[in-house]
């Protein structure tokens, strides 16, 4: 197994620098915010009932994590759309927001064509490409940024731009103060996580070692039930290793009941817990009655606990140490974590059929 300590080894198996794209968050979190502030928008935008984003992947997960931050105070539906067609409800007071990094996810691109026909407000959130194209053809609002990356690394700019457009819109209250908090937090948390710190005093490290050689699969509620989403595919993509998540707390009515079989699984599972002081109560104790059923049927669990007061500081702190361990998996994997191979040969092979 590779030493976690030894910093060259992980030049050698990182040489695209994920790990330095994951140090940037706060940092990308501050630029956008600085960014979507500049962005205007029709005021008969304020007059939407709903809200559709558009996306896909890492583009989407942003998404995700906006209508779990805001639903305790929006009163508009925020609906996540990761298909080619839009549902059927979308109309002129719709709201569609297509959101992708690259600008030619061919899902986000037709669904944002099939939104137009149905007269929706539109909005894009892009690098470029296609979708920038068509948004300028259209003149309708786009807010564009740059930073080199693969989509996931772009989750500052994902999620904070869609928090300050919905807040400009006057559909959740100011951010500001929150988001500050949350780059606060996970400053400070990279000095107990970063690459620096040792395995004997980082727990991140000491989870990825924990995880290797088995299948994570990661549990949330609340606030955090889209955050064992980012880890599962963080845990995909960067660690290219098999994660699944489940949600309290519906886990409570089916998944529990997997945990005998195949019996000879129990010991190559591991279950991460992601815990939050503004969990459910109720939620709390299932956590902990949960830990319980897991213990008897011999399948290991590990509890992870958010940062932070706001729920959106508690959010992304979640996300950081998540990303910090899987990438720190991938270099026990021995694994480049940046490339995605299999999913730019599945593009390659779709626009051949």
């Amino acid at each position: 197994m590779i030493d976690l300590d030894n910093c060259t080894l992980f030049r050698e198996t990182d040489p695209d620098d994920m790990q330095g794209r994951i140090a940037e968050l706060p940092q990308q979190c501050r630029d956008a915010w600085a960014n979507v502030q500049s962005l205007e928008l029709p005021i008969k935008y304020r007059q939407a009932n709903k809200i559709v984003i558009l996306g896909m992947g890492g583009s989407a997960i942003g998404g995700d994590l906006l209508r779990t931050l805001a639903e305790p105070e929006c009163v508009l539906p925020i609906v996540i759309n990761r298909d080619y067609i839009v549902p059927a409800f979308v109309n002129a007071e719709t709201l569609v927001i297509a959101s992708s990094y690259s600008g030619n996810t061919e899902e986000t691109l037709a669904a944002f064509e099939e939104a137009r026909g149905e007269g929706a407000a539109l909005l894009a959130i892009t690098t470029g490409g296609k979708l920038a194209q068509r948004a300028r053809e259209l003149g309708v609002p786009l807010l564009t940024f740059s930073y080199k990356s693969q989509p996931r690394a772009a989750l500052g700019y994902s999620l904070v731009s869609l928090i300050g457009i919905v807040q400009k819109l006057g559909f959740i209250g100011d951010k500001t103060t929150d988001l500050k908090e949350a780059i606060a937090v996970m400053e400070a948390l990279q000095g107990e996580v970063g690459e620096a710190v040792p395995l004997s005093r980082n727990p991140a490290k000491q989870l990825a070692k924990r995880l290797y050689g088995h299948l994570p699969v990661v549990y949330g509620s609340g606030y955090l039930a889209e955050v064992a989403h980012r880890w599962k595919t963080q845990l995909n993509e960067n660690a290219k290793a098999w994660s699944f998540f489940e949600q309290l707390p519906e886990l409570n009515h089916n998944a529990v009941l997997g945990y005998q079989f195949p019996s000879e699984l129990a010991e190559k599972v591991v279950v991460v817990m992601l815990t939050s002081s503004l969990d459910h109560p109720r939620n709390k104790v299932r956590f902990q009655v949960t830990q319980e059923i897991l213990t008897k049927q011999s399948v290991a669990c590990e509890v992870v606990s958010a940062h932070g007061e706001s729920p959106l500081a508690q959010m992304l702190s979640a996300i950081h140490f998540g990303d910090y361990v899987s990438c720190y998996l991938a270099m026990l994997y021995e694994v480049n974590p940046t490339p995605v191979k299999v999913i730019n040969y599945l593009k390659e092979r779709l626009a051949q059929l």
